[in-house]
């Protein structure tokens, strides 16, 4: 084991239903690559569970929502699927007035993305997930395709397509050593995680190349309904990336719901197709 994940072993114990396993959760290995979108600023803070929650803002007042898609080759409850719908935010002051080109590099104070929606491919990681840290999951289907020239996922449930998502493989090269900061709601309370993590990644501005097309599905719906604009306005894909999920803590009691689609009781579908050279 590496030096990242050292002391993380033995941990504590959980068990959800007929399973058990040890947290923090350790991922080795996964393929992740993200695209974001401005948004509609009102509709994207109506969505926030809180009113210390302040979407980052563009410059003319535009929100900004992140879709991320996460291929979990290496972990220590085993590979799956997932795929993040995100608000980039600041909890506590009102932050910055627009969006900063350091932001999500610095650490700036409250920083975190809100989470909306998290499919995820099987029912272990969805049970721990809502049961631990209130995120929003529900099991789907996932379809990954990864080239030379860009990384896909198309996520379903069952047979109705949810979306499609690519990102081109392309753009400057920079280490990353900073932690991914999570804000959900479990039980009225709003949880805070700090997710450690390190790799190296690939990032682009404009939509050459990348972008999302959406189903007919309620959580595609959901995500129209935030105002999207038409093309992604970054793009990002990890060369290499490992990552350490701990417990959360609660900064906030009180707040509004934010459970996301319940999704079916089945398992998903996990594929993973590996072409070119």
């Amino acid at each position: 084991m590496s030096v990242f994940f050292a002391n993380t072993r033995p941990g504590n114990s959980v068990s959800h239903g007929d399973y058990s396993y040890e947290l923090p959760i350790l991922y080795f290995r996964d393929d992740l690559f993200l695209l974001f979108f401005s948004a509609d600023y009102r509709r994207v803070r109506e969505a926030m569970p809180s009113d210390h929650l302040h979407p980052v803002v563009l410059p003319g007042g535009r929100a900004i929502v992140g879709l991320a898609a996460f291929n979990y080759v290496e972990t220590s409850i085993g590979p799956y699927g997932e795929v993040a719908v995100v608000v980039p935010a600041v909890h506590g002051s009102k932050g910055p007035p627009v969006l900063i080109p350091a932001l999500w590099e610095s650490g700036y104070p409250g920083f975190g993305l809100v989470v909306l929606h998290l499919p995820v491919t099987g029912t272990i990681p969805r049970n721990g997930g809502r049961g631990i840290w209130g995120y929003p999951k529900f099991v789907a289907d996932m379809h990954f395709t990864i080239t030379p020239e860009y990384y896909e996922c198309r996520l379903a449930e069952e047979e109705e397509h949810i979306f499609t998502m690519r990102a081109a493989r392309k753009g400057w090269f920079r280490k990353d050593r900073k932690p991914l900061v999570t804000y959900t709601v479990k039980d009225g309370r709003l949880i805070k995680t700090t997710v450690a993590q390190q790799g190296s990644y690939r990032m682009s501005f404009g939509f050459a190349g990348s972008f999302v097309l959406f189903g007919r599905h309620p959580v595609a719906e959901s995500i129209r309904q935030l105002g999207l604009g038409p093309r992604p306005l970054l793009a990002r894909y990890y060369v290499e990336r490992s990552a350490i999920l701990p417990v959360g803590e609660v900064i906030e009691e009180n707040v509004r719901p934010l459970e996301g689609y319940p999704g079916r009781e089945r398992e998903g579908r996990h594929r993973v197709e590996y072409l070119g050279p």
